[in-house]
């Protein structure tokens, strides 16, 4: 028995009722990766390694995972041929399947990932020209059924393990090639990131970048893919805990945002637990219209969620809050909405950005984008009250990637076009 999120009738609490869990492998090998060091240092004692020698076996195993990005416990180098042994009868490391791998015409990245059971989420690498964001799922499916997100049309499958979650940022490093080599380490990343026009500033006030000299691209993590993330909050903690490790790969959590579309009880101890910036699928300023786009709206309304954002541990204008707001024509992004959201804001005395996100259209939907010059009006009312609201440039909606377009659908492609395609794109990579 295990947590679920069904929506139902309205109910979108978690809730007790059997479901699918992630099946452990034929072999009976554990994964290493998605283990904290407490855990991984047990797992190490469990498989005969004295207590003594458990805690600098474990350093090993880590650097090996999180700093040089071994793929097989064969390349754990400094390690004894024994002991390499001995943790290859019990362990794996391992990525996720690539079954597609597309790239867009503007640079964005979209793999289709299978796990082991054979169930698949999507990941998206983002390059801007000053940052490079990953977008990472948390579930496969999802039980909110958001109206205009082509994830919300599937059926909440289960949740992503550590390991499953964790292994999205490896497999993207893996394909951007930034694991240093033998002796080297990637520099560090400025601790903070300030991207209200995608430009980080320098201490000098100049445009700077978040790249480094050393060739690192992956600057960023959303948690933005498939699924809510605060019903699957404990394994997305124990996930990003991996991330920001000073001694691996090293994140700050400040550039690391986890969006949730609203799921109030969990958003303190999101803040307190994980700490990382916090982004609010918001999406409409009347009960009526999010009643309608965002489902979990009924359960919990616009007010006690932005009495949620207003207590949300960190949050300062510093560190604001992130509104995602969908632009849909006649839906939601008239004049008069645009001046409830800033009243909502001012009222509620938030620390907080606007992100206005034009429409991605996928199969079968029911809504349309908002003009351009909608659009427009709507993020100036936003801006000239004093509140940031930059218009998101959609990315990779050439290959279903944008916002609201992710969904595990490879059983439309036939499995050998699926190889031949995951070939030719791991090829292209070198």
């Amino acid at each position: 028995m295990e947590l679920s999120t069904p929506y139902s009738g309205g109910n979108v609490d978690p809730t007790p009722v059997p479901r699918k869990p992630a099946s452990p492998r034929a072999d009976g090998k554990r994964p290493l990766i998605g283990l904290s060091k407490d855990q991984l240092r047990a797992a190490l004692v469990e498989i005969g390694i004295p207590e003594k020698q458990a805690r600098m076996r474990m350093q090993q195993v880590w650097h090996w995972l999180y700093h040089r990005g071994a793929t097989e416990v064969a390349g754990f180098a400094n390690i004894s041929k024994e002991m390499r042994e001995l943790l290859d009868r019990h362990f794996f490391v391992g990525r996720p399947e690539v079954v597609t791998a597309q790239v867009s015409s503007d640079g964005t990245r979209k793999w289709l990932l299978r796990f082991d059971d054979g169930e698949e989420a999507e990941c998206v690498f983002i390059p801007d020209a000053y940052r490079g964001t990953l977008c990472v799922s948390s579930q496969v499916g999802c039980t909110l059924n958001c109206r205009f997100c082509h994830t919300g049309t599937m059926k909440l499958v289960r949740n992503l393990t550590p390991a499953e979650i964790v292994g999205q940022v490896m497999l993207a490093r893996d394909a951007l090639g930034e694991w240093p080599g033998e002796g080297k380490a990637l520099a560090a990343l400025p601790d903070d990131d300030e991207d209200d026009d995608d430009i980080p500033m320098t201490l000098k006030g100049r445009p700077g970048s978040n790249y480094t000299s050393e060739g690192r691209m992956l600057t960023n993590i959303v948690m933005m893919g498939m699924g809510e993330p605060l019903y699957n909050f404990d394994n997305v903690r124990d996930a990003l805990a991996i991330v920001m490790d000073g001694e691996g790969l090293g994140l700050s959590k400040r550039r690391i945002t986890l969006s949730t579309s609203g799921v109030v009880p969990m958003m303190a101890r999101a803040g307190a637990e994980i700490g990382v910036n916090l982004a609010v699928s918001l999406h409409a300023v009347s009960k009526d219209i999010r009643d309608e786009i965002v489902p979990i709206n009924k359960k919990y309304g616009i007010d006690e969620l932005l009495a949620a954002c207003a207590a949300y541990p960190g949050a300062n204008n510093a560190r604001r809050i992130t509104f995602e707001y969908v632009m849909l024509k006649d839906k939601n992004d008239s004049d008069a909405d645009a001046r409830e959201l800033v009243r909502l804001i001012r009222h509620y005395r938030l620390p907080a950005k606007v992100n206005l996100i034009p429409f991605n259209p996928w199969p079968g939907s029911i809504y349309e984008c908002s003009s351009d010059e909608r659009i427009r009006a709507f993020s100036d009312i936003v801006f000239k009250a004093g509140i940031s609201a930059p218009v998101r440039t959609p990315r990779g909606r050439d290959i279903m990637a944008a916002c609201g377009q992710l969904k595990s659908a490879s059983e439309k492609i036939s499995r050998a076009d699926l190889d031949r395609r995951a070939a030719e794109k791991e090829a292209s990579w070198g």
